[in-house]
Formats: structure tokens, sequence, C-alpha cells
């Protein structure tokens, strides 16, 4: 699939489908709430490798698997980012099953600002004004949290700056989407392997096997975790930056709506103004992906318009 050639109309449809994967995560977590969090990420991770690989030997990559694991500041790179992942999905695992569906929304509203901050520190990426005036706007929001619903904002910061930190060091690694998952894969195993073994031994048992609905829901963290990233990787090539950007707030509109809904979670005063706010930096932020994007297109079509 990452290797296929798309349409655009297929992409969007890929990058929907995606989406919806992922926003919907609460609601399969549902099927695994009481499986705790650390044990479900590693199955998770363990039953993300085969597929990976699958998709790996399928595309003729071998090769190139090989050549990454061969390369010893890659793996390094890849385990520190596989590290990141790894808290992340253990934080969001834990957010929704201790109903804070809400916090794990906004740590993905303020991701892609995150990352911005993060690009404009590590990388020298210059911050257009607009986008400062976002960053700024996102950076109230989190003091609000602060100021009214301290206990669950460690819960959005972890996300997003996990995320963010993932990200940052995947753009400086020479692995793309599929190369890259199962590589942090590999470097997990014997750790997730570990301990798994160690909580048969001596922690009581796995979760594992007690009940075949979650059973099931445990071997479908795999799918739930590479499916969605292979597709979103394949759909990253046909489609404009600026609608890749405007997508990615999908799934946590989606989260969030979920928390609205379905968790039936009390919205907090000082949540409401953080979203309010974060939601405001997303359209500003929108707004100058966009102008951006038509500058850019209209100087291509020699209309003599220049971007900023």
């Amino acid at each position: 699939m990452p290797e296929e050639q798309v349409s655009r109309n297929r992409a969007l449809t890929l990058a929907l489908c995606t989406h919806a994967i992922w926003g919907s995560m609460p609601i399969y977590l549902l099927l695994v709430d009481q499986v705790p969090p650390l044990e479900y990420v590693a199955w998770r991770t363990l039953f993300t490798l085969p597929i990976c690989l699958f998709f790996v030997v399928r595309a003729g990559m071998l090769p190139q698997l090989r050549i990454t694991l061969g390369n010893p500041r890659t793996v390094l790179t890849l385990a520190a980012s596989s590290c990141m992942i790894a808290i992340n999905w253990f934080g969001y695992v834990w957010a929704i099953q201790n109903e804070h569906v809400y916090a794990a929304s906004l740590g993905y509203y303020i991701l892609p600002l995150n990352m911005m901050l993060l690009a404009f520190i590590f990388l020298k990426e210059r911050l257009r004004r607009v986008q400062a005036i976002a960053v700024v706007l996102a950076a109230i929001g989190v003091a609000a949290l602060a100021a009214g619903a301290i206990t669950t904002m460690w819960i959005s910061l972890l996300l997003a700056t996990t995320f963010g930190i993932y990200g940052l060091l995947r753009k400086t690694v020479a692995a793309g989407p599929l190369l890259g998952l199962t590589t942090e894969s590999i470097i997990l195993l014997p750790f997730v392997t570990g301990y798994l073994g160690w909580q048969q031994v001596m922690g009581g048992g796995v979760t594992l096997g007690r009940d075949l609905v979650e059973t099931l829901a445990i071997i479908g963290g795999g799918p739930m975790t590479a499916v969605p990233l292979l597709l979103f990787a394949t759909a990253a090539r046909a489609l404009p930056y600026t609608v890749i950007g405007f997508l990615q707030f999908i799934s946590p509109t989606i989260v969030f709506l979920l928390g609205l809904t379905v968790f039936g979670e009390e919205l907090k005063p000082a949540q409401l103004i953080c979203f309010a706010l974060i939601w405001s930096a997303i359209a500003l932020f929108t707004w100058d992906m966009l102008n951006t994007a038509n500058k850019a297109r209209n100087a291509r079509l020699g209309r003599g318009i220049t971007p900023q």
C-alpha cells in the first residue's frame, strides 16, 4: 500500500478513513478497558510487528530494512522515537480508561501547534506572524488549563509533547513510515516480550486469553496501529500539505464529540476556555496555510503575486 501511486480523490478517501479510525479509538479502547495500559501497549507493539513485516516483504523492502537496522545512528534515533511513541500510547490509553477523553482530545489539538514551535526551536524554521499568534493563543489556552484543570493538564501536554518529539525525531531520520515503524517495533520487541513474560510469571498472569472479545480486541491493536499509519503515508504523498494540515484536526474533533456524547464526561469551564482558544488558533493556522498556498499557486500561474 505505501508504495502505490494513488489519485487525489482516492488519497483523500484514505486520509479520511485514517482519521476516522484514529478518532474512533476511544470506542475501540472500551473493549480493552480492563487491560492494564502498560500491558496493552506491550501487546499493541507485539501485534504491530507482523503486520509491518508483511508490508515490508510485500513491497520488497527487506534489503532497505537490513540497511536501516545496520545503521547505528538511525537505530539510535529510532530507539528514541520508539520510547516517545510508547509513552504516547500509554498516556492515551490511560487517559481513555480513566475517562479523561477531553484531555486526550486537547493533546492532539495542541500537537500541530506544538510541532510548529519545536520546528522553530530545533529546526530553525521561521514562524510567520499569524502562526506565532496561533501558538500564543494555544499557550494561553494551556495556561487556562493550569488555572482551572491542572489535574488533567499533564495528560494533554504529555500527549502533545511526546508525539511532537516523535515527529521531530522521525523528520531527522532516513527511514520512511513503514521502515520506521517496523524498526521501532523490532527495537521495542525484547522489552515488551520481557515485560509480558515477567507479568505472566510474577504478576499473576496476562489478560490475553482471559476473554474472547477482549483477546480479539487486544490482537486488533496491531492493525489499529499499523493500518491507519500506512494508509496515511499513502495519502500524504498525493495530497497537498495544506489539505493534510487541515485534515489532522478531524480525529481530535471526533474524540471531543465522543467525550461529549458517548462518554458523557463533564466539560470543565477551564477546558471549554482552552478548547475555544485552541479552535481559534486552529482557525488562524488553517487560514494562514490556505492563504499562503493560494499565493504560491497564483505566483506559479504568473499573476505576479508572491508569498509573504
